[in-house]
């Protein structure tokens, strides 16, 4: 305040006007009992002025404070953590609303011991759906709407409308489990490729009394009919009894698409609820006062708040691995805490399942939860592609099964997570396509992994299970090296080279259900001998002629590269897949292949090995394979689960070798049934194909100009020095840049008026098009209606 006399009189009334409405915000703070701030500060007390001395603050210089009227002091406040000022809020409110409909003769005493004992009704209602184990969709549908929640403002949370409230009523039922206490599975859609062709198969109870015979779990059969298996495929009735009764190792060899996945997957899920039965029966034996002691949780410390987690855990994980967390894996997290902590043991891991690719891994996976879904067992993904430190947290949850690839496990493996630590208790190991996992250069962590399983980590009532459809495929020599074979002692077989490494006991059970060609009956195998250049054409006619799924499969990135460039010049819409691709992209075109009922999935051998994508109904090879297993498996991408399909080879010169060696060791006769192509055509698809290279050249080396210069000017400016123009790749004056910019336009548009043009015409019904009664049209060959296996059995029979 002002020290001079004559100023006294205005900051006073200054004062009184201030104290006016300072009486007024009081007020307001009863009416609304008690007003929260937002930096968690509950007021409780009065704000009360303070007698201080007008010279401490005299004079107008920057040490003044001119303009004051007066201090005032909070008598009583608490500091509130955020979480309790909104249940500060909530309760202020509710006494409020209970005081206007009580009645005059009940006491207060009363009311406030009435509503901890609500509290406690729902938070135990809370925990006992926390306890029950829910399926992974029900999961995401309760986080959402915690998210919502943990969303919502302090203001804007207690005037939420009716509507979003009995949303969250109706999620709660559908989170509720059935009476044999595992959560009912949603119906939620799924985007996935492997779990369209699962939700394709489910019906409503179908009859499983097939299955009853092959000792298959309860819980399973009720799966089965769900998912519309109504009886075991032929590998499965002969993979089951002694895998389940007998517990044998089992090598099995089947054609594609032959339902090897529930071969091993049943026994595996058989042993652990048996393990499961063992453990609970010894556990009563330990006494009552023993059960009854909790272990120590991985999430909570001995006080019941979050444990600090050490350094070297997921907890110290970059800002990247965060972001790609994904909200299903948060969810289940909060959904598992609540396990983690009645669990009187730490559950070890009990099934590790092997297999060569990451999109095989997570197929593998859909398909375990879809016959574990009421079995309330775990599983866990761990490949390469993703973060490590999501992959982590998942294993932090105690997974009973675990579906890898070897790179990424034996990384996690060095790395010591407690949940890998402990392999002497598993009780099945699978090895999924066992041939390309074992052959050398290929998988160098396999074998040490293999190794340590053998050796310190060796359980002698461990089950293995080798499963693949060239498991026994042998190939013939040449006449020049069978001569030498005949001089050297008998070498072992493949089986039993395969049964050393993996570790399989003395006397597995093999099953072999392969036929003498390793392809299904139901496939139809034909070829188009071309020159090199000639492919594209051809690839390009099947295109336009038979549209459908169809998968191209090249032995290089680099020709995958090429043709991608090439079809979506020519407006084929292709998608690639290969393995320098980003994992989450690989996925994504996969799930894109799936929806389209007419696409083309370009591919290296990647996509080859085990992937069930459904009602694929061609698959050429623009690149013959280098070995006859390749070959096998790539065919058996379509015709899956006696459904046809057709094999389309495209063979140049360079090609003939390899195309000579898979029919001497399949036995196929070299003359396959050339594939019927309309020559009519081919000048018009030439004229396209020539024009669209030509654009594909252009902008190809456009491209590589331009990243080789911003290279060398990056690296230049990085060493502060001139940048050589020797060094710089394409041409130095902007202006024929330019003028290839403009050219690379007018092609661009002259193949737009060529695609705009019919290659093939349909058959006209109508009588009079014209008032002539004639219409001069371009002799162009009929499309065909057809589909190209009824082409190639129709040129069969008129041969």
């Amino acid at each position: 305040m002002c020290a001079i006399g004559c100023c006294l009189t205005k900051h006073r009334e200054q004062y009184e006007k201030m104290k006016k409405k300072m009486k007024v915000k009081k007020k307001m703070v009863v009416k609304k009992s008690r007003r929260v701030s937002k930096s968690g500060v509950v007021v409780k007390g009065e704000w009360k002025a303070v007698n201080l001395d007008p010279s401490v603050f005299a004079g107008d210089g920057p040490d003044g404070l001119d303009g004051l009227v007066c201090f005032e002091e909070l008598t009583d406040y608490e500091l509130v953590k955020p979480e309790k000022v909104m249940t500060a809020l909530e309760d202020a409110q509710t006494t409020s609303k209970n005081k206007k409909k009580r009645k005059a003769g009940e006491s207060e005493e009363e009311d406030v011991e009435e509503k901890p004992d609500k509290k406690k009704k729902k938070k135990q209602k809370k925990n006992r759906q926390d306890e029950e184990p829910q399926d992974e969709s029900d999961a995401d549908e309760t986080l959402e709407s915690e998210d919502e929640r943990n969303d919502e403002t302090p203001d804007t949370q207690h005037k939420a409308p009716k509507k979003k409230k009995q949303q969250r009523k109706k999620k709660k039922k559908k989170a509720l489990p059935d009476e044999s206490g595992v959560a009912a599975p949603s119906q939620k859609k799924t985007k996935s490729w492997s779990r369209t062709a699962l939700v394709d198969s489910e019906g409503q109870g179908t009859d499983v009394s097939a299955w009853k015979d092959l000792f298959v779990p309860a819980p399973v059969l009720k799966a089965l009919s769900l998912l519309g298996y109504s009886a075991p495929t032929p590998i499965q009735a002969l993979a089951l009894p002694p895998a389940i009764r007998d517990r044998l190792d089992i090598l099995g060899a089947a054609e594609t698409g032959s339902g090897k996945t529930l071969s091993f997957g049943i026994p595996m899920i058989h042993s652990i609820l048996e393990w499961r039965k063992a453990s609970d029966c010894k556990r009563p034996t330990d006494g009552p006062r023993d059960a009854e002691k909790r272990v120590e949780s991985l999430y909570l410390t001995a006080d019941g708040g979050p444990a600090q987690e050490e350094s070297g855990d997921a907890s110290a994980e970059p800002e990247e691995g965060l972001q790609e967390e994904d909200a299903d894996d948060r969810n289940a997290d909060r959904a598992n805490d609540c396990e983690t902590q009645t669990n009187t043991h730490k559950e070890p891991l009990l099934g590790l399942i092997l297999t060569p690719t990451r999109e095989l891994a997570v197929q593998v996976k859909h398909h375990m939860d879809a016959v574990a879904r009421y079995t309330g067992i775990k599983t866990a993904i761990v490949v390469g592609g993703m973060a490590p430190q999501k992959q982590k947290r998942v294993l932090m949850r105690r997974p009973e099964i675990v579906i890898a690839t070897p790179g990424r496990l034996w990384e996690m493996i060095r790395e010591k997570h407690p949940h890998l630590q402990n392999l002497r208790q598993l009780q099945c190991l699978v090895v999924d396509e066992a041939d390309r996992m074992v052959e050398k250069g290929h998988f160098a962590e396999l074998e040490s992994l293999l190794e340590m399983l053998n050796t310190s980590q060796f359980n002698p009532k461990r089950q293995t299970f080798v499963f693949s459809a060239t498991l026994t495929m042998v190939h013939s020599l040449p006449a020049r090296l069978q001569q030498k074979q005949q001089k050297r002692p008998e070498l072992r077989s493949k089986l039993q080279l395969l049964m050393e490494k993996v570790g399989v006991k003395d006397k597995p059970k093999i099953i072999d259900l392969t036929r003498k060609e390793a392809t299904v009956e139901t496939l139809t195998e034909t070829r188009i001998n071309c020159t090199k250049e000639e492919k594209d054409l051809f690839l390009y006619y099947f295109l336009l002629q038979y549209p459908g799924r169809t998968m191209v499969f090249a032995n290089s990135i680099d020709c995958i590269k090429r043709l991608n460039a090439l079809l979506l010049i020519l407006d084929c819409g292709p998608l690639p897949l290969h393995a320098n691709m980003h994992q989450k992209q690989r996925l994504k075109n996969l799930e894109r292949f799936a929806e389209k009922d007419s696409c083309v999935l370009l591919t290296t051998d990647v996509a080859a090995r085990g992937l069930d994508i459904p009602n694929v109904q061609h698959v050429i090879h623009y690149q013959v394979p280098r070995t006859s297993e390749t070959y096998v498996h790539r065919s058996g991408r379509t015709a899956r689960a006696t459904r046809e399909g057709l094999s389309l080879l495209l063979i140049g010169p360079d090609d003939l070798m390899n195309y000579k060696k898979i029919c001497r060791t399949l036995e196929k006769d070299e003359d396959l049934p050339v594939f019927p192509v309309q020559n009519e055509c081919m000048n018009a698809i030439k004229e396209r194909v020539t024009l669209a290279r030509k654009i594909e050249k252009m902008e190809y080396f456009h491209s590589r100009e331009k990243q080789h210069n911003s290279w060398v000017r990056q690296a230049s400016e990085a060493m502060e020095i001139d940048v050589d123009e020797d060094l710089l790749m394409g041409s130095k004056e902007e202006e024929e840049d330019r003028e290839k910019q403009r050219l690379v336009k007018i092609l661009k548009k002259q193949l737009k008026q060529l695609i705009a043009q019919p290659v093939f015409t349909h058959q006209m019904k109508t009588k009079y098009p014209t008032q002539m009664g004639k219409l001069q049209l371009p002799r162009l060959p009929i499309a065909t209606a057809d589909t190209a296996l009824a082409c190639v059995s129709r040129q069969r029979l008129q041969r």
